[in-house]
């Protein structure tokens, strides 16, 4: 268990005497593709690390159509600070794909936490990352052209912004659509437009950026 604790940036800076006892507590599952795992204002009883496939996180509109907020991949973890707050889940969470996973126990985080000072303090020093990732989603959700929020969007994956990559795409690229606050055919048309443009390429799920200056200037046009 220890070794796939080891994957998610929150537990990395944990001491093998601090990852233990969580590891311990955490238990590995596995399920199929849109499984719910829990709704909204279900007690957090535990948090999550996707170790295989993936997870969308939604709400439902009046509608009861899903809104998606934040799509989980692999090595990501989530649910954590509502978790280690104590408070219930704000969002529904259901599997994009087959997925595995770890489940962690809040209690117990919570528990160490109140005992080990500086273990609050490395978690803490974690959690404060993922705001920093959530302030970058902000910024890109407020741009104001379709072509704007997928160029951002695209860029926010890449290690760096000169050479080629891939990034791993869900298999319903409405989930996409629905995190960037597209219609799905408008997120099909801007790849598009950015394939014309030799920005891009499709590869089964896999989006292959083979031009990231261009790509930035398309985020940055006005």
């Amino acid at each position: 268990m220890e070794q796939f604790l080891r994957t998610a940036a929150i537990f990395q800076s944990l001491s093998q005497t601090d990852l233990m006892p969580i590891a311990n507590a955490s238990k590995k599952v596995s399920y199929p593709a849109n499984e719910l795992l829990f709704s909204e204002q279900d007690p957090a009883a535990h948090f999550f690390l996707v170790i295989k496939g993936s997870v969308r996180l939604y709400r439902l509109t009046p509608d009861g159509k899903e809104k998606v907020i934040e799509i989980i991949r692999a090595g990501e973890t989530f649910a954590e600070s509502v978790a280690l707050l104590d408070k219930p889940y704000p969002v529904f969470a259901s599997t994009i794909e087959a997925t595995e996973m770890v489940k962690i126990p809040a209690a117990v985080i919570r528990s160490l936490m109140m005992q080990n000072t500086g273990l609050a303090l490395k978690m803490l020093a974690s959690l404060s990352l993922r705001v920093h990732k959530f302030i970058n989603d902000i910024h890109t959700l407020s741009m104001s052209s379709a072509q704007q929020k997928v160029a951002g969007y695209f860029l926010a994956f890449l290690s760096d912004e000169t050479t080629e990559q891939r990034i791993q795409l869900p298999s319903k690229k409405a989930i996409v659509a629905s995190r960037l606050g597209l219609q799905p055919e408008t997120f099909s048309r801007v790849l598009g437009k950015m394939k014309e443009r030799g920005v891009i390429l499709e590869e089964g799920a896999e989006i292959v950026v083979l031009q990231p200056e261009k790509l930035r200037e398309l985020r940055d046009s006005a």
